[in-house]
C-alpha cells in the first residue's frame, strides 16, 4: 500500500466494515491483475545499500522519477516517501530498508503486467544509472546484517519497528531484509472469494517453494532455500500465517472481519500526524478506547483501510485478494507469479480443479508444508508425495487454465508463456535458491559478492 488512506466516513457498526469489503465484488468481465514488486537498491561500486538521504540516495531515486514520470509525491513528515499516478492507477512506494517497490495498476492482461514491470525497471535505470545504483531482485538481502540496513523515514515503519520485537523474533526481518512478488486479483461474490481464498492459501507453501531465492543471510548461506519463507513463520502469528477461520466451509466476509477486529492496530492517522495504537484492537477503538488520548477517537473508513493493510496473512483479503507466498526474484518472475495465480483462479474449469485437488487439505497439514518449505522448498513432501509431483500437477491446471481464458477473450494471446521460469524448475528440479548455492559453491568461489552482478535488474 503507497499512501495511508484518511477517508473520513464515520464508522458505526460491524456491518459496515463487513460491506465494506462486500463491495470489491465485481463482474467477472472486469476482474483485473494488479501486479507488485519489490527489489534491493544497492551501490554497483561496492554492493553496499542505498540510504534514504544524500546525493545518491533513494531519495534522489523518488525525486528522479517522480520529475520523470510526472507522478505525485506521497510526503510523510516532510519527506518523500512514495509517488502516486496521477489517476490512482500505480503507485512506487518504500519498504523499511529501502526496498523499491512498484505497485502497479489494475491491468487487463498478462502481457500489459508484463509491459509495465519492464517499463518501470527501464525507467528507473536511466535514474539510477547515473547515481551509480542498481536493483537486485531476489528474496532476501544476502549481505548486509540489520545495523547496516537503511531506514526510511516513514512514520508508520518506526511504530512497526518498535512493536515486532514484542510478538515475534524474526518481525523486524520481515520489514528491513525480505522482498516479494505479489499479484492482486478479484472477486465476484462471497462464494466466489471463499473459493479462491481457500485454495490460494492452500497452495501459498507451493508457490513459497517454487520460488524460493533468499539462501543467504549476512554474506553466507543460512540453511534455507526461502529464508523469507522462515521469516513469517514468527513474525506476528496474531495477524500473519494461514488464517484457520478460512478454511470453514462457510468461510465469508463477515469471518474475515470478525478476525481483522481482533488483531492489534498499527496506528491511526489524524492531521498528517500518526499515533501508536498498538495497545488497542480495532473492536476496542470501535468501543472507545482512544477516547481521551486522541481528539478524534472515532474510528473512520480509512482507519479500517488502514487496518486492513497492516495485516499479514498469506492470502490477504481487502476488496480483491493478494497472494503473499513468494520470494522476489529476476524480472521473468515477476512476470511468472502472476501467470501462476490468474491460471489457477481466473478460469472457472481451473479453479474448479485446483479446488477438487486441494478439497480435503486440512489446517494442520497445511502449516506443516508451510514450516518444510522454507528449509526444502519442492523437496519437502506432502502426503507421501513430493512437492515436485504437485506442483507439476498445479502447474498443468495453471496453464490450461491460461490457454482457455485466452480462446475465450479471442484475442490471440498466450499467456501461458510467462510460465516458463517455473517449467525451467520443475526440468531442472532446481530452485532460484538452488541454483544460487550451485553458483556459490563453484563459480563464485563461496563469496555472495557475484549474486549482485548475476541477478541484478
Amino acid at each position: 500500500m503507497a499512501r495511508d488512506t484518511t477517508d473520513q466516513t464515520p464508522v458505526t457498526s460491524v456491518a459496515e466494515l463487513t460491506a465494506y469489503l462486500a463491495s470489491g465484488s465485481k463482474p467477472k468481465e472486469k476482474f483485473r491483475i494488479g501486479t507488485e514488486h519489490e527489489k534491493f537498491a544497492f551501490f554497483k561500486a561496492d554492493n553496499s545499500p542505498v540510504p534514504y538521504f544524500g546525493e545518491a540516495s533513494i531519495q534522489a531515486l523518488l525525486n528522479g522519477m517522480a520529475e520523470r514520470n510526472g507522478w505525485e509525491p506521497i510526503m510523510d513528515e516532510g519527506n518523500v516517501i512514495g509517488l502516486a499516478e496521477p489517476s490512482g492507477n500505480g503507485a512506487i512506494s518504500l519498504e523499511p530498508g529501502g526496498q523499491f517497490e512498484l505497485s502497479g495498476a489494475p491491468l487487463e492482461n498478462l502481457h500489459q503486467t508484463c509491459k509495465e514491470s519492464n517499463q518501470h525497471l527501464a525507467v528507473l535505470r536511466e535514474i539510477a544509472e547515473p547515481l551509480g545504483i542498481r536493483f537486485l531482485g531476489i528474496g532476501g538481502s544476502p549481505k548486509w546484517s540489520f545495523a547496516e540496513t537503511p531506514r526510511m523515514p516513514k512514520s508508520r515503519y518506526a511504530i512497526m519497528t518498535r512493536y515486532m520485537p514484542k510478538v515475534g523474533s524474526k518481525g523486524l526481518d520481515m520489514m528491513y531484509r525480505t522482498c516479494t512478488i505479489q499479484v492482486n486479483l478479484d472477486f465476484s461474490s462471497e462464494e466466489d472469494m471463499r473459493r479462491k481464498m481457500q485454495v490460494s492459501l492452500k497452495l501459498q507453501p507451493l508457490a513459497t517453494a517454487l520460488f524460493a531465492s533468499s539462501p543467504f543471510t549476512e554474506g553466507k548461506p543460512n540453511g534455507l532455500l526461502s529464508w523469507r519463507g522462515d521469516i513469517w513463520r514468527d513474525t506476528d502469528n496474531q495477524r500473519s500465517g494461514l488464517l484457520p477461520t478460512a478454511f470453514k466451509p462457510d468461510f465469508g466476509f463477515s469471518d474475515y472481519v470478525e478476525w481483522a477486529l481482533d488483531v492489534p492496530m498499527y496506528f491511526v492517522v489524524r492531521g498528517g500526524h500518526y499515533h501508536d495504537c498498538t495497545h488497542v484492537t480495532f473492536r476496542q477503538f470501535m468501543n472507545g478506547a482512544l477516547k481521551g488520548e486522541i481528539a478524534e477517537w472515532q474510528p473512520t473508513m480509512g482507519d479500517w483501510t488502514n487496518h486492513l493493510s497492516t495485516l499479514f496473512p498469506d492470502v490477504r483479503l481487502k476488496r480483491f485478494l493478494e497472494m503473499r507466498g513468494a520470494d522476489g526474484g529476476p524480472w521473468r518472475r515477476i512476470c511468472a507469479l502472476p501467470a501462476f495465480w490468474v491460471g489457477l483462479l481466473y478460469d472457472d474449469e481451473a479453479l474448479s480443479a485446483a479446488e477438487e485437488l486441494t478439497r480435503d487439505w486440512g489446517y494442520e497439514e497445511v502449516l506443516a508444508l508451510r514450516d518444510a518449505v522454507s528449509a526444502k522448498a519442492l523437496a519437502a513432501e506432502f502426503r507421501s508425495r513430493s512437492l515436485f509431483d504437485v506442483a507439476r500437477e498445479v502447474l498443468t491446471i495453471s496453464r490450461n487454465g491460461l490457454k482457455r481464458r485466452n480462446r475465450l477473450n479471442g484475442d490471440g494471446i498466450d499467456e501461458s508463456q510467462f510460465l516458463a521460469p517455473l517449467d525451467e524448475v520443475l526440468a531442472k528440479k532446481a530452485t532460484l535458491a538452488e541454483d544460487m548455492l550451485s553458483l556459490y559453491h563453484g563459480r563464485w568461489n563461496e563469496s555472495v559478492e557475484p549474486v549482485f552482478a548475476d541477478y541484478q535488474y
